[in-house]
């Protein structure tokens, strides 16, 4: 599990943000863009559903890194990879990763949730389009779908491990 640390100062300010199935939408991905930049967020997470490498365009003004996962809509992954290289890093779904001592599993599979809450404090999921949040042993979030095609409502979430706790913004 990959491990990530900020200074001992920015701890209390810790904020991810979150999004999945921005599917080629590059103005929601503009604007969700642009959240997160104002929101100060230390790394944003991307459950799955990036879909085309030409998205980088707006991604690379990002003012921290990103961690992204590969969805079912994916297709070049190799390209995507190659664009995404000075942006962020892709990985295999599921993947866990510890932030702020918190276990957190990024999936982009729905039938797997509720398991892997058994044994993470975090899971953070996508592909449904629909905003989640539970908060029991673990917090469950997905952040709904920043594209809008399916639900007509545009969505992302911020995160504060430390805190446990989540809220969304609707765009």
């Amino acid at each position: 599990m990959q491990k990530m640390f900020l200074k001992e100062e920015e701890k209390d300010k810790s904020k991810i943000g979150l999004i999945s199935d921005s599917h080629d939408n590059m103005e929601a991905i503009r604007k969700a863009v642009e959240i997160f930049n104002a929101e100060n967020v230390e790394l944003v997470i991307h459950a799955g559903d990036i879909v085309s490498p030409f998205t980088a365009d707006v991604f690379k003004e990002l003012k921290c890194d990103m961690l992204l996962i590969y969805g079912n809509n994916d297709g070049d992954k190799l390209y995507l990879k190659e664009r995404f290289k000075n942006i962020g890093t892709f990985h295999k779904d599921p993947y866990a990763v510890n932030i702020h001592g918190k276990n957190i599993i990024v999936t982009h599979e729905p039938s797997i949730v509720d398991a892997l809450a058994t044994k993470y404090d975090i899971v953070i999921y996508g592909h449904t389009h629909e905003k989640d949040l539970r908060v029991g042993k673990s917090l469950i979030i997905n952040p709904g779908e920043c594209c809008g095609y399916l639900t007509g409502k545009r969505s992302i979430a911020i995160l504060y491990p430390d805190e446990m706790k989540a809220k969304f913004i609707d765009f």
